[in-house]
């Protein structure tokens, strides 16, 4: 689902940002207006951007190799990291620069219908572009607020495009601001006060982006309602009487690897042992279909050498947190 959702919204903002970003250069050619050259870029770095999604989309679908036995899902975090770069360096910096030239040599906006009209047929494309993106989202943000899905969320793509149209439609808005400023009062400062909003803005979000994705390639574990799940499922209480300890982590969105220490009896055969490992196994996949790496060490339980441990985790037969 969540890529699938991902693909569409990102369809969606590049269709808009390409045709955003001709009539955004067309207007600053006719107008002379640094916030016009400003969005055109920044539009163009959007539209990169969503090739990149999509590139990193079709690499992370490569299969396994010897080299790289867990695959390539990684490949859509890398990919939105690099998007933050982008925003970062050719989106904000260069409105920065741009918003301090014009600040600093101010000149007036010639044919001022053609930034204006551009601007609002803008706000009219990032607006359908950000509604897609929503829709798209609303089925995996479930009960989560927005904030708290842009945090959690481990499929990249959507939070990056949700962050992108808002950061388009907030800097049209100080565009089309800035533009108006300057035709009320004469003063082509006020366009390029504008231009520096957007770049501060962009630079903004693109740092929120680097944190995430970061995160995101460092390794996350599951969320909180995946990991009750599994710890639900592995335990029987006949084969599999006690999780001991379990680490999870995603290999990509929707992939995650389950490593974790059960007790079972200790009159057990290997055979009993083997079947109840299986079992659980068929148990975790069924609770939680992403989990398609699974570790499952056996081993008996033991109250004493849990208690003797500094490190829970670490010793053997003991309880550790998760």
């Amino acid at each position: 689902m969540s890529a699938s959702g991902g693909t569409k919204a990102i369809v969606a903002a590049l269709a808009a940002n390409l045709a955003i970003a001709a009539a955004k250069f067309v207007a600053f050619l006719f107008s002379g207006s640094s916030s016009m050259l400003a969005e055109s870029v920044h539009s163009l770095a959007d539209s990169g951007n969503q090739g990149l999604l999509l590139l990193g989309g079709k690499k992370a679908r490569r299969e396994a190799t010897p080299q790289h036995p867990f695959g390539y899902g990684r490949e859509r975090y890398i990919y939105a990291f690099l998007v933050s770069i982008v925003l970062f360096s050719v989106g904000g910096m260069f409105a920065i620069y741009e918003g301090y030239e014009k600040i600093k040599h101010p000149h007036e906006i010639e044919a001022w219908y053609w930034p204006v009209g551009v601007l609002v047929f803008a706000i009219i494309a990032e607006t359908f572009s950000f509604r897609t993106a929503i829709k798209e989202s609303n089925p995996l943000r479930g009960n989560l607020s927005w904030k708290e899905f842009v945090r959690r969320a481990k499929a990249p793509e959507l939070p990056v495009v949700l962050l992108e149209d808002l950061g388009a439609l907030v800097g049209l808005i100080l565009a089309l601001g800035g533009v108006g400023l300057a035709l009320l009062t004469g003063n082509g400062v006020w366009d390029g006060i504008g231009t520096l909003c957007i770049g501060v803005l962009l630079i903004l979000i693109a740092l929120v982006l680097a944190a995430e994705t970061k995160s995101l390639l460092l390794g996350e574990a599951a969320g909180t309602e995946e990991v009750e799940k599994i710890e639900a499922a592995v335990v029987d209480g006949t084969t599999v009487t006690r999780l001991i300890h379990m680490r999870t982590l995603h290999l990509g969105p929707e992939e995650l690897l389950v490593a974790a220490k059960i007790a079972v009896a200790h009159d057990d055969t290997a055979t009993e042992v083997a079947e109840a490992i299986n079992a659980a196994e068929e148990r975790i996949r069924a609770a939680v279909p992403i989990a398609r790496v699974i570790y499952l060490e056996p081993d008996i339980y033991s109250e004493k050498e849990a208690a003797a441990g500094p490190d829970p985790a670490a010793t053997p037969g003991g309880p550790g947190h998760h």
